[in-house]
């Protein structure tokens, strides 16, 4: 019989018609080694029509169980872990994916890494713990690993397979580049994958929890991660708090297309920069170079055009304005740094500042009533035909190569006229007709 005080951790496991992985999960959980009086498990069920149940009840002597059945809906994981988390009654809890195993430390791991001494007496956001997963590679498995887990306990396997490039977690290489401080990724939300992480409970309510807008394969857990940072979380990985993904059957095409679908989910959520460039990528399944280093290029051009001042351009460029029909023209400069020129005298016109550098364009908007756009210009939160005129400045030279054809689809998007000054003698001159926008 178990305590009836509260558990310090809560362990809060997903799941959809994998009985049989999660039978031998809960028998790793069954092995650890921190008190099972402070530890508890919640099951949050999405709909299984398989033995779910009856894999669960069966632990019951063994583990301090709660179960969660939530209606086969289709693909809903944000809501299974919400509704787990809202059972679990421990101040920290571990998210840990179905049927990923773990060896006899893992709670004490994840717990040590949030009640280290550097956090003691500490006040505000604590930490987000990203345990270091072995074996999670759907895309290239690594071979040999189920005949190793067949034969071997977890910590066992680590043991012999630890030294393995394909056995280390996907992360390996972006973690070890940074010497394991998260803090130098320029986007460190990537990392947050719900398959092994922990957190404080009231850092989850407070950030309101995973988004159930969210359906399908792939963006929650991510969406979720952005907005711990912003909040002000600490990422952190732990080696101690390792698990490994086993191998089981995966529909890797219906999660490629379920992660590409939701991919403008997370820039609907946050539409901003960083988000443009995930959706842009993530939506066309274009993973090379990765967003860490597209965002970081464009941090870097943001420092670099810090002082380019366009205003003689945007001047030049509306010297001929369409007809707006009497009423004052509408412009959406993309690329409007701090300050925008003076309406011409014979033609008033109705500003939309948009850049990339938030900064800038507060200072485009201060005192004027304008509504700028924090967007670099690949998408844009404007309707279809919002403008008579979009001016694209040379404050998107630095990244023309790579987003030039975007932003130009982007600008015809909106606008019934377009003109790119810094690129007229570039081979996509705006002159040419306008390209197709990619398909999303």
């Amino acid at each position: 019989m178990f305590s009836s005080s509260p558990p310090r951790v809560s362990i809060v496991i997903p799941t959809y018609n994998r009985s049989e992985l999660l039978a031998r999960q809960l028998g790793t959980l069954a092995r650890q080694r921190f008190p099972h009086d402070d530890m508890e498990v919640v099951v949050a069920d999405d709909g299984s029509s398989d033995a779910t149940r009856q894999v669960v009840a069966s632990f019951e002597p063994h583990l301090r169980l709660k179960y969660h059945f939530q209606e086969d809906l289709g693909f809903r994981a944000a809501a299974a872990r919400n509704a787990g988390a809202r059972l679990a009654a421990a101040p920290v809890l571990i998210l840990l994916d179905a049927g990923t195993l773990v060896g006899p430390d893992y709670v004490g791991a994840h717990l040590a890494a949030h009640d280290g001494p550097e956090r003691a007496g500490a006040a505000g956001p604590g930490r987000v713990v990203l345990g270091y997963t072995y074996g999670y590679s759907p895309w290239d498995p690594f071979d040999g690993l189920a005949d190793a887990l067949d034969r071997l306990a977890p910590e066992e396997a680590v043991r012999e397979l630890a030294g393995e490039p394909g056995f280390q977690d996907m992360r390996h290489r972006d973690f070890a580049r940074v010497g394991y401080d998260l803090s130098r990724f320029a986007a460190p939300w990537m990392y947050f994958w719900t398959v092994n992480m922990s957190l404080r409970a009231e850092d989850l309510r407070a950030a309101g929890g995973f988004d159930e807008d969210f359906r399908g394969w792939g963006g929650e857990d991510l969406e979720f991660g952005y907005r711990l940072t912003r909040a002000g979380l600490t990422p952190v990985v732990s080696r101690d708090a390792w698990a490994i993904e086993p191998p089981h059957e995966r529909d890797l095409e219906a999660n490629s297309a379920s992660n590409r679908a939701n991919a403008w989910l997370l820039w609907d959520k946050h539409p901003d920069p960083v988000m443009e460039l995930y959706g842009a990528m993530y939506s066309r399944g274009r993973w090379d170079p990765p967003l860490e280093h597209e965002y970081g290029e464009l941090l870097e051009w943001t420092r670099l055009a810090r002082d380019l001042d366009v205003r003689d351009e945007i001047a030049a460029a509306c010297a001929r304005l369409p007809d707006a029909g009497g009423r004052a023209a509408r412009v959406v400069v993309l690329g409007s740094g701090g300050a925008l020129p003076p309406s011409p005298a014979a033609r008033p016109i109705a500003w939309t500042p948009v850049d990339f550098d938030r900064d800038l364009l507060e200072q485009a908007c201060a005192g004027t009533g304008r509504r700028g756009l924090h967007a670099i210009g690949v998408r844009t939160v404007l309707p279809d035909g919002a403008a008579d005129l979009v001016v694209v400045s040379s404050r998107l030279a630095g990244l023309w190569d790579r987003w030039g054809e975007d932003i130009l689809a982007e600008a015809h998007r909106i606008g019934r006229r377009v003109r790119v000054p810094h690129a007229e003698t570039s081979p996509r001159s705006p002159h040419v007709p306008a390209p197709r926008p990619h398909a999303v």
